[in-house]
């Protein structure tokens, strides 16, 4: 009897073994109904203990984010099960054996990658935007199953079957209005670089008598930033009364949802006044395979960007929609990526625009990358001691009185686990993607190890070259101050919380020692503004946000009086 019940014992314990060496499994497979086409990827698992939302959208830097593990697939096809186990890396728990007794919804995802033959001679896939601005979890194409509950009990091994029979749709386009209008370019210098069809797009706001005023030609605003998926911030009718009011998390308010509507339609209000000033105003769609933009410059892994708006997608809209179609006549703003992209871009091609306001910018000295150094420090995430047990964690993200709730491995790790080969669509991988040489396999080359945060001082040199802008206006201000002065505005909140204002110390440092010539523009901070402060020292973060393109109106008039040359057309566009 008692050999009876040790065989029946060891039979349960053999079947309740997964596969695989690990004590927690799960396969995956794509079902046939949904897709016979073989495809590319990155398979994403993704496991929640909150059900208040699917848990693709609950990965995040943050104390609350929930798992995600990932990896790379080729040519999956109906039927075939991808195992994860313990090999396969995760966040925030890098191991899946290491996840936690209790009760989770599981969901998987397969980010799609599309083949690219890169003018380089390299063939790499890449995951193609869809109209959603690069957005893993929400792009149209990808597939996905519905979120199932499960339960994993610690010292048991479990093995777990997910079939994702879901798609997501396609994005409709925004449809032109009377003041709105919506374009979309093939670019020459972008198909050649990608090697199939690339293209540009944009929203452009019409100034006030646009129809009634053939004649005028108008001043043209370039609102960098994030990929737009229409004009934001404007619209003709008052608030909806019926809105319920919601509450942002970020900012602390209440019925943040109605202030977005009021301010938007009290832009409406301000555009059509008989005061305000005539001119145009876009909002640039650039995605690339790697993030929602191309920060707008020229890259070795993203092609000719800056080339491309520059010269093929700005004079196109000034052509179509009766720009001036002169350097003294554009105008760049916007906030941390934009406002990286506004000063980058006026450093690049400093003689086609007339001024920038860049707001909370994204790093522009490698000296203060956030808070690394990557001239001087060894490793992004630790700062290294001789005699602590521990090294110390780099913070990545703080609030407005320091509390620090992420790390730079946070990021960096969840971004590994999303995405290898700067391929997470995310922040550090952008940078990198945008500033980095090209490595040997055809993607960007690591700036620091992903896993371990050693920094790369061959490829830091590269970056230092290329696109620290501080560096660069101090190598080259004997040829760039001439076409530079009284172009360059820099805001700031001095409590940003990604550390960004450290950066603009250091530029404010080196602006403020030119001569011949002094760069005579401005830079500001905001007391105990977080990001993405951007000048206004009257209103909080969360209105002043809102106003970007009303803000720097007055600045520009009187930058236009001051800079325009002779026989400039200087009244057309106020309808004189």
């Amino acid at each position: 009897m008692k050999a009876y019940i040790l065989i029946l014992a060891t039979m349960f314990f053999i079947a309740c073994q997964p596969t695989s060496s690990s004590r927690i499994t799960f396969d995956v497979s794509l079902s046939a109904e949904l897709s016979n086409e073989a495809k590319d990827g990155r398979l994403l698992l993704l496991l929640s203990t909150d059900n208040s939302s699917e848990p693709r959208f609950q990965i995040n830097d943050g104390p609350n984010s929930q798992l995600v593990f990932g990896q790379n697939v080729e040519s999956m096809s109906a039927g075939e099960l991808i195992s994860f186990d313990s090999k396969q890396f995760g966040y925030p728990i890098q191991n899946i054996d290491n996840i936690k007794e209790g009760e989770y919804w599981v969901q998987a995802l397969l980010h799609t990658y599309e083949t690219f033959n890169l003018s380089t001679g390299h063939t790499v896939k890449l995951p193609m935007d869809n109209g959603e601005g690069q957005q893993w979890n929400r792009s149209p194409g990808n597939i996905y199953s519905s979120p199932q509950k499960i339960t994993i009990k610690d010292g048991q091994a479990s093995n777990f079957s997910i079939v994702m029979d879901q798609i997501i749709p396609p994005i409709e386009e925004p449809e032109d209005t009377e003041w709105i209008k919506h374009i979309k370019i093939k670019s020459d210098l972008l198909s050649e670089f990608w090697g199939r069809d690339m293209y540009l797009g944009a929203h452009i706001l019409l100034p006030k008598g646009f129809e009634d005023h053939p004649e005028a030609k108008y001043p043209l605003m370039v609102f960098h930033g994030h990929y737009p998926s229409d004009f934001g911030g404007f619209r003709t009718t008052p608030p909806d009364p019926d809105l319920e009011p919601d509450y942002s998390e970020r900012f602390g308010v209440s019925g943040y949802n109605i202030i977005q509507q009021k301010e938007a339609y009290n832009q409406y209000l301000q555009w059509i006044s008989d005061d305000f000033p005539r001119f145009l105003i876009i909002e640039i769609q650039h995605p690339t395979p790697y993030y929602d933009d191309s920060y707008a410059v020229n890259s070795a892994n993203q092609g000719p960007y800056g080339d491309a708006i520059t010269y093929e997608l700005i004079p196109y809209i000034e052509e179509q929609f009766r720009g001036i179609g002169e350097g003294w006549a554009r105008f760049l703003y916007g906030g941390s990526t934009g406002g990286w992209e506004a000063l980058a871009v006026q450093v690049m091609y400093p003689e086609e625009y007339n001024g920038c306001f860049a707001a909370c910018p994204d790093p522009i000295d490698f000296r203060a990358y956030c808070l690394v150094n990557l001239y001087e420090n060894d490793n992004a995430y630790y700062y290294s001691s001789e005699h602590k047990e521990n090294n110390v964690p780099i913070p990545a993200h703080r609030d407005y009185l320091g509390a620090v709730n992420s790390y730079m491995k946070d990021s960096n790790h969840k971004e590994l686990a999303l995405g290898d080969k700067s391929r997470s669509g995310q922040q550090f991988d952008i940078w990198e993607a945008t500033y980095s040489p090209q490595g040997e396999d055809g993607y960007p080359q690591r700036i620091w190890n992903k896993e371990t945060g050693e920094i790369n001082k061959e490829v830091a040199a590269y970056w230092k070259k290329n696109y620290d802008l501080r560096y660069i206006l101090e190598r080259d201000w004997d040829q760039l101050g001439p076409k530079l002065e009284g172009k360059i505005n820099i805001y700031c909140g001095d409590m940003d919380n990604y550390y960004l204002n450290n950066a603009v110390y250091m530029m404010e440092e080196f602006l403020e020692s030119t001569t011949d010539p002094y760069y005579n523009g401005e830079v500001d901070y905001g007391d105990r503004a977080e990001h993405c402060w951007n000048g206004d020292q009257e209103n909080p973060n969360h209105i002043s946000r809102l106003r970007y393109n009303t803000m720097y109106v007055d600045k520009i008039l009187k930058r236009i009086e001051e800079s325009a040359p002779q026989g400039a057309d200087l009244t057309s566009w106020r309808y004189n």
